[in-house]
């Protein structure tokens, strides 16, 4: 070693380099086609059962596990990848478990205003994401536009029960119907993000 203190490679400006840091890939991937599936899928059982053509038991169990956790996660996961548009995943996430704890509390059958107000107030939640939903494309735009048009349907469902007035069968299955066309097209619009993902271009357009 020189006097200095020097070697002869830190002398020759021969200083090994730093090591180069290792690119990682991200962690998450994205979380739109779960939170997708687990809207649309329940969204399309919610239809059946407000059309009368199945019971509660299966709206309520996909609604906790599927609807409501499982959109709870997108929506987290969204929101750490910097999408502030996922946020409507964790609030319809909450959305569903909010529906099945109010749909299994004793207080529902007496208070079908409280259900119509319940109904209301996700309907201006939805207006909030449906003014931005043109610029994710048409399919989420559809999206939200037929579940603005599910909520105020069901708002005037509840209102008119809660006031002591019937609603037809006829009515009951076309307001099923247009909750069933939302989850279809959530559902469509997360089987063309998965297949466009998977397939590395645009198979389906949405």
């Amino acid at each position: 070693m020189s006097a200095s203190g020097q070697t002869m490679e830190s002398a020759r400006g021969m200083q090994e380099a730093p090591p180069k840091v290792e690119e990682k890939p991200e962690w998450w991937a994205s979380p739109a086609t779960l939170g997708l599936l687990g809207f649309g899928t329940t969204t399309i059982l919610a239809g059946l059962h407000v059309g009368e053509w199945i019971g509660a038991g299966a709206v309520l169990a996909m609604a906790i596990f599927f609807g409501g956790l499982a959109q709870l996660i997108a929506g987290v996961i969204g929101l750490r990848k910097g999408n502030m548009f996922a946020t409507a995943f964790a609030c319809y996430g909450a959305f569903w478990l909010a529906f099945d704890w109010m749909l299994t509390s004793t207080a529902v059958p007496a208070d079908l205003y409280g259900v119509a107000a319940f109904m209301f107030v996700w309907f201006l939640v939805t207006l909030t994401f449906t003014l931005s939903a043109p610029k994710h494309g048409i399919g989420i735009t559809l999206v939200f536009v037929t579940l603005l048009v599910a909520f105020i349907l069901l708002t005037w469902q509840f209102d008119t029960l809660a006031a002591g007035n019937t609603v037809s069968k006829t009515t009951a299955e076309g307001i099923g119907a247009e909750i069933i066309l939302t989850g279809l097209l959530a559902w469509f619009v997360a089987t063309a993000d998965l297949t466009n993902w998977n397939y590395g271009r645009k198979i389906i357009p949405v």
